[in-house]
């Protein structure tokens, strides 16, 4: 309404989200975003995380008595990237200053809002971890209890912080008297973060990730993203014709959970920081290495075992929201501090609650994403769009962890193989494959999990094929799809957003 652009509205929902959504994203946590830009007809990709601290080696915490990186506290802190990516859009694509995107999340900061049921729940499921460290403790806790849905927070302390961002940008955050200030904290701490660890933080923007879907071309974050992995289950689904697999039908929800598990393998093998390690992308999101792989599926029976493809043969928490404009600009944008409550730590008075990202990395050598200084941890996070005659079409993403590329690969091939309305894809029950992509659970036994709606010949049937089923409660933790779908020829953008959360499933 002020004359901006969906990049500047993007940067102030981020920076609002970061205040009201404190559980799931903050500004001591990371970024990745898929962008276009009407202008020059473009899409890009953004990824905006830390590397890890120059102390950060595995002997640094195997001499601790870690066999993981720790759960919560400094040690679990990855240097954060979410300014940085709004430093990164505002500079290449935005049209207002950034001074002015950040007056929302002050307001909300500084005058506070009231609580809604989804964000109460966080609330109360984390009251454990926000009792760890004093300073979390007086910032997220009423008088030493959970805020409730409709109580009234404030985070001051975070409002001035803000201010101080809006005045001296970047910089400040990064390399300024607030960076120095960061840094003593942790130090004081015990953690490994320092100032050069800050100032060395970048938002990376490049070319991203694609396949085709059918006649769709999926766009997708590189890695240390492990949106890699979306592409090579929809080439895997790809195979099999849709007309034979129902929506919501037993025989497609084996065939993807199946896809998923050949997926994730070859995450935890090959995928890592490509800044440090030799990534097949190309192999890995190739035809005929899905096809390769697709081979391996049985239609009549579960996988217990699944190995990563030896390629050298072949040759809980986070926020996502969406924004498209009337010039034709959008952007799928995903952020988090990675767990609920990430490291549950907050740096003295600035009021910012940090991300626990570095429990992402391997302590063990000789792994893909085994830790090293400078190196960034894989990541769950991503964000795509579905592209159709090089314009978007599909505008989406999720929360959830390991959940992400699961459920983003239920919604696009519900839409594109069924033709199901966003209004009712964020309805319909959803399935959740485990183990993922954590190291410490990583090699557990396969299981399913469906919610409740789930209809009961899915269950049978998914049971007689071999998969262990379990009931999966709705909750945010079945993910919160945020969707926008645009019809070009008559101009109409439909977003729904999932009421999983406090979302509106209707359509706007």
């Amino acid at each position: 309404m002020e004359g901006g652009n969906a990049f500047d509205a993007a940067i102030a929902c981020a920076a609002v989200e970061c205040v009201t959504m404190p559980a799931r994203c903050g500004i001591g946590g990371e970024a990745f975003a898929i962008l276009y830009d009407a202008t020059s007809n473009k899409t890009y990709g953004l990824t905006s995380t830390g590397s890890a601290p120059d102390r950060a080696f595995p002997d640094t915490y195997k001499n601790m008595g870690y066999t993981f990186v720790p759960f919560s506290g400094p040690l679990s802190v990855s240097p954060p990237g979410e300014i940085a990516a709004y430093s990164q859009i505002n500079e290449t694509f935005g049209t207002m200053p950034l001074s002015k995107l950040l007056e929302s999340a002050i307001e909300y900061a500084e005058e506070g809002f009231r609580i809604l049921p989804g964000i109460g729940r966080d609330f109360l499921n984390g009251s454990t971890r926000l009792v760890e460290f004093p300073s979390t403790k007086s910032t997220f806790l009423n008088n030493e209890k959970p805020y409730k849905p409709g109580d009234l927070f404030s985070n001051k302390n975070l409002a001035t912080t803000l201010r101080r961002i809006s005045n001296g940008g970047m910089k400040e955050f990064y390399k300024g008297d607030l960076a120095k200030d960061i840094v003593r904290e942790f130090q004081e701490a015990g953690g490994l973060i320092d100032e050069e660890a800050m100032a060395n933080v970048r938002a990376e923007l490049y070319e991203p990730l694609s396949t085709t879907y059918r006649d769709y071309v999926i766009a997708e974050n590189r890695p240390p993203s492990q949106g890699a992995i979306l592409l090579e289950m929809l080439n895997i689904i790809e195979g099999y014709n849709p007309s034979t697999i129902g929506f919501l039908s037993s025989e497609g929800i084996h065939l993807m959970i199946e896809a998923k598990k050949l997926a994730f393998a070859d995450r935890n093998k090959y995928l890592g920081d490509p800044l440090f390690e030799n990534i097949p992308l190309e192999m890995l999101i190739s035809k005929e290495f899905a096809k390769d792989r697709r081979s391996l599926i049985n239609i009549n029976q579960a996988t217990s075992v699944v190995e990563p493809s030896d390629l050298v043969s072949l040759g809980t928490d986070t926020s996502y929201f969406c924004v498209s404009d009337i010039d034709g600009n959008a952007i799928s944008f995903i952020h988090s501090i990675y767990a609920p409550w990430g490291s549950a730590f907050v740096a003295g008075d600035t009021g910012i609650l940090f991300n626990n990202r570095q429990r992402g990395f391997h302590i063990e050598k000789g792994h893909a994403n085994t830790m090293s200084p400078r190196k960034r941890p894989m990541h769950t996070l991503n964000a795509y769009m579905v592209l159709k005659n090089n314009k978007p079409f599909l505008i989406g993403g999720t929360p959830g962890a390991d959940l992400q590329v699961q459920s983003n690969l239920q919604t696009i091939t519900a839409i594109i193989d069924h033709g199901i309305k966003p209004e009712d894809i964020v309805k319909s029950p959803r399935w959740y494959s485990r183990p993922g992509s954590d190291p410490e659970s990583s090699d557990d036994m396969f299981d399913v999990l469906l919610e409740k709606e789930m209809p009961a010949e899915v269950w049978n049937r998914l049971t007689t094929l071999g998969h262990t089923v379990k009931q999966w409660p709705n909750s945010v933790n079945s993910g919160l799809i945020q969707l926008i779908q645009i019809d070009h020829t008559s101009g109409e953008m439909k977003g729904v957003s999932d009421p999983r959360g406090d979302g509106e499933p209707k359509g706007l």
